[in-house]
């Protein structure tokens, strides 16, 4: 492939909820343009997009794919993202280096959850939105609802810029309200505007026209003075208006029967805009921040957006360059890190296949292949100019899983796996559970979870089992209790003697405190140390049901040694035995994660889920409604949250989000204490 130039390059991201056309539109644009000389098929999995081997099992996309389309001396880079909401990852990652979103919409299904969380980052990113109704030649296809049901659902105004001739078994072609032409089939073919679509296209072309003059003032002026607006006039006006206000054109195709795809092609080059005419990226230096402008002769700044496991060539490293060129064979800094990566030979992704060019522009989007320290999120740079591109904020993981080794050599490997998998997805973590010692994996939900673990199989040779994860409890104390313990051992040579009298009482702002209040001298100084040992080693295993001890305050008052037998030892297990003693004395209590949680669903599903929130020990904080759509604010046991993201869907139809962070730890309600000591309980010896 050749070399594009800064002005020639266009970086589009495909996004939409899941099963709108993504994909085959892609492959329809591919087709089109000559770049593939058949229409792939999903469920052949035959498609340049989908080419990863769980994608073809599933049938969805997983992951980013990058796809070049060369149109008219331009290259069009798409970024064909998935759409179902357990990978919002890959969305973000690819909005983050994309100039322009093209936001697809189901001409049957109209605004869904996935299209309007699109728009929310696309929003965020301050990307202009290229809306193309899709699949209009589906049974109960109807272009006007669709579009009615994104105003509803959103705050945008959308102007369409072509119109549908025909919909559903009818739909042929499409109707482009600046040339005033229909396009018959893929747009090759051009005829007029059919006889009873002239009042409908008159009218929506007056809108476009009124829209296009609101752009820009001067297109304004010219609007009152002449009446109208040349068809130049009315693509720079909607260039302006996409990228300074709420509006969104709108272009109508059928990807999957390659349908007005010539007229998308050419609407998405007059109106996506090229990288010199975004915002300069800003990154911050030793010096301060830094305006980078999309230039060849600027310093070098490139951003990792994606990376990924290849078993035949290795870790494969996506970026973009914000400034700079990027050239093979190669030096460069790795700012993040502080080390300097070697580039052998910098490609083009097309797909699964990696095409090599000499050097990547400002601009464009490349990859490379066995960096070694370089992860997502990192800035290739140079060591003079050690310039950061920011990340973008990702939304916390909602969805958790216990992950085992399933042999000795999993273990050994599953920590380092574990943490390529976190650092190729920044929606995916994990964490050593210290109150429960299980190793956690947290997701977006549980296809995200399932995909990562295969991966780990398939990449990486390692074998996992889930497991349900268990709820870190904690025990506490509610009230002061004494007790003494007197360790005496006496084999045939020294004996072991200690005898301790201590006092447990709860605290309030600190984890432990510990303190000698023996008097007289009934215990040495030097066996302080092992009692304290002693207490803090049941503090981690607990007492009542192994959950670590919190919030409890010891006082040793009184003891016993012995001159010849007595030792460290003696001590701590002495210690040891009588914390555990005074603490049953103690009433304890289990404590539970609290987490609060905000939901967002349909007004219609609210009673529902206010319903299922009763059922799951929560507090409610707050209730509002905003454009349709209710949020609800509440603190939630985590014991009730487990599986929460699978409940919510199948409530709402897919409709309902939430997000969960960790707030405090409350009192366990009496009656489901006993329950969980003795499960616990139970558990503990089978491990035995």
């Amino acid at each position: 492939m050749k070399e594009f130039s800064t002005a020639s390059v266009r970086n589009i991201v495909l996004a939409s909820h899941s099963s709108s056309g993504k994909t085959m539109l892609t492959e329809a644009l591919l087709y089109y343009t000559g770049a593939t000389t058949r229409l792939g098929k999903i469920e052949d999995g035959t498609t340049v997009s989908d080419f990863d081997e769980e994608e073809h099992r599933r049938g969805i996309s997983l992951y980013t794919s990058v796809i070049p389309v060369l149109y008219k001396d331009l290259k069009l880079n798409l970024l064909d993202t998935p759409g179902y909401m357990d990978f919002i990852g890959e969305v973000i990652s690819a909005m983050r280096v994309a100039d322009c979103a093209v936001v697809l919409i189901d001409s049957v299904a109209g605004l869904e959850v996935g299209t309007e969380m699109a728009m929310q980052y696309a929003a965020q990113f301050n990307l202009p939105m290229i809306m193309v109704v899709n699949k209009m030649d589906r049974d109960n296809a109807n272009f006007q609802k669709a579009i009615a049901s994104v105003e509803e659902g959103t705050d945008y105004r959308l102007i369409p810029m072509q119109l549908p001739w025909g919909e559903k078994a009818n739909f042929q072609g499409v109707i482009d309200l600046v040339s005033m032409k229909a396009y018959k089939g893929d747009g090759k073919t051009v005829v007029d505007i059919p006889a009873e679509y002239k009042t409908q296209a008159d009218e929506a072309r007056l809108k476009l026209v009124e829209a296009a003059a609101e752009g820009e003032d001067a297109l304004l002026e010219r609007y009152f003075e002449n009446g109208g607006l040349s068809d130049e006039e009315i693509l720079q006006g909607m260039r302006k208006a996409i990228g300074t206000s709420n509006v969104i054109p709108v272009l109508v195709a059928a990807g999957a029967h390659m349908i007005g795809i010539g007229p998308l092609l050419d609407a998405l080059i007059a109106l996506a805009p090229s990288p010199l005419d975004r915002p300069a990226a800003l990154a911050q230096s030793p010096q301060g921040e830094v305006k980078l402008e999309p230039s060849d002769t600027g310093p070098l700044a490139a951003y990792v957006w994606k990376t990924t496991a290849d078993p035949f060539v290795g870790r494969q490293t996506f970026f973009r360059v914000y400034s700079g060129v990027m050239v093979s064979d190669s030096r460069v800094w790795n700012a993040n890190k502080g080390e300097e990566e070697r580039i052998a030979s910098v490609q083009v992704p097309f797909g699964k296949e990696n095409l090599p060019v000499p050097a990547i522009h400002s601009g464009d989007i490349g990859t490379v292949a066995k960096l070694a320290v370089t992860t997502t999120g990192d800035t290739l740079t140079t060591r003079e100019q050690n310039l950061i591109l920011p990340k973008p904020s990702y939304p916390n993981p909602l969805y958790r899983v216990a992950v085992a080794p399933k042999t000795q050599s999993d273990a050994a490997k599953m920590s380092s796996t574990l943490t390529r998998l976190c650092e190729e997805d920044l929606t995916l973590s994990w964490e050593m559970e210290p109150a429960t010692k299980q190793t956690l994996l947290f997701g977006m939900g549980d296809q995200h979870i399932d995909v990562a673990v295969r991966r780990a199989e398939t990449k990486f040779q390692l074998s996992m089992n889930l497991l349900e994860p268990k709820v870190p409890y904690e025990e506490h104390i509610t009230k002061e209790a004494s007790a003494m313990y007197r360790h005496k051992k006496q084999t045939g040579g020294a004996g072991q003697f200690g005898e301790v009298h201590l006092r447990v009482f709860p605290i309030q702002d600190e984890d432990f405190t510990f303190s000698n209040d023996v008097f007289g001298g009934a215990i040495s100084n030097s066996y302080m140390a092992p009692i304290e040992k002693g207490i803090r080693s049941v503090m981690k295993e607990g007492v009542i049901a192994g959950y670590p001890v919190h919030n409890v305050g010891v006082s040793v008052f009184d003891g016993k040694e012995h001159p010849v037998d007595s030792k460290p030892i003696a001590f701590e297990i002495a210690g040891r035995e009588a914390f555990k003693l005074a603490f049953k004395d103690a009433n304890p209590v289990l404590y539970e994660p609290i987490m609060k949680v905000t939901i967002t669903v349909p007004e219609a599903n609210m009673g529902d889920v206010l319903g299922d929130l009763n059922t799951r020990r929560a507090r409610v904080q707050g209730m509002a409604t905003e454009k349709g759509r209710s949020v609800v604010t509440a603190m939630v046991p985590l014991a009730e949250m487990l599986r929460y993201t699978t409940t919510l869907r199948s409530m709402t139809g897919g409709r309902g989000y939430f997000t969960m962070e960790f707030d405090h730890y409350d009192l366990v309600p009496t009656h489901l204490t006993q329950a969980i000591i003795e499960a616990r309980q139970k558990e503990l010896k089978s491990e035995d």
